[in-house]
């Protein structure tokens, strides 16, 4: 009798202590994000390069993205509550090594974004104390690439793009 008094009294403690200890924990992503949006627009990201279809490539990377990875629906500027816009302020290549015929062996693409997230009042829903924000958060990525290996720009910038999309779509976290 006492030992099923002492059991019945160690599984009441121990259940109040898990109950008490996980009130606080919850699934998914849902505390990762600001409860108070749930829409945003994403429109074409504006491009000061001259290499052409870059915006489109990078709108399409981040948008899938923010699919995956937040709890954000992505709609059209009119239904949305906030606005996420970006803009690539630089691109370019550089030869990281050459052969001893001054030939190209592997070359580095970079990409710097600039990106804003504003609400409907206009209000920038990116914040991070450490860096003080005026327009918005300057963002780059870079991937290199080895030409003779049968890689290209192309293949590169697209790496470079799903790097910038994820590191992006982080912003939209909330500070912890």
């Amino acid at each position: 009798m006492v030992n099923k008094v002492r059991f019945a009294f160690a599984s009441t403690c121990l259940l109040s202590v898990l109950l008490v200890g996980c009130t606080g924990y919850q699934l998914g992503n849902q505390n990762l994000f600001r409860p108070d949006i749930r829409t945003v627009h994403v429109p074409i990201v504006q491009s000061e390069s001259f290499r052409r279809g870059l915006g489109e490539r990078l709108t399409e990377s981040m948008v899938k993205e923010i699919e995956l990875r937040t709890p954000y629906k992505v709609v059209d500027a009119s239904q949305a509550d906030s606005i996420f816009q970006a803009r690539i302020v630089d691109e370019h290549k550089r030869v990281i090594a050459e052969n001893q015929f001054d030939e190209a062996r592997d070359i580095e693409a970079q990409m710097i974004v600039e990106v804003s997230w504003l609400d409907r009042q206009g209000q920038q829903l990116i914040q991070r104390t450490e860096i003080p924000i005026d327009e918005g958060i300057y963002i780059a990525q870079s991937a290199s690439f080895v030409p003779e290996g049968g890689q290209s720009l192309i293949t590169a910038q697209q790496e470079v793009m799903q790097k910038l999309a994820s590191q992006i779509v982080a912003q939209m976290e909330l500070p912890w």
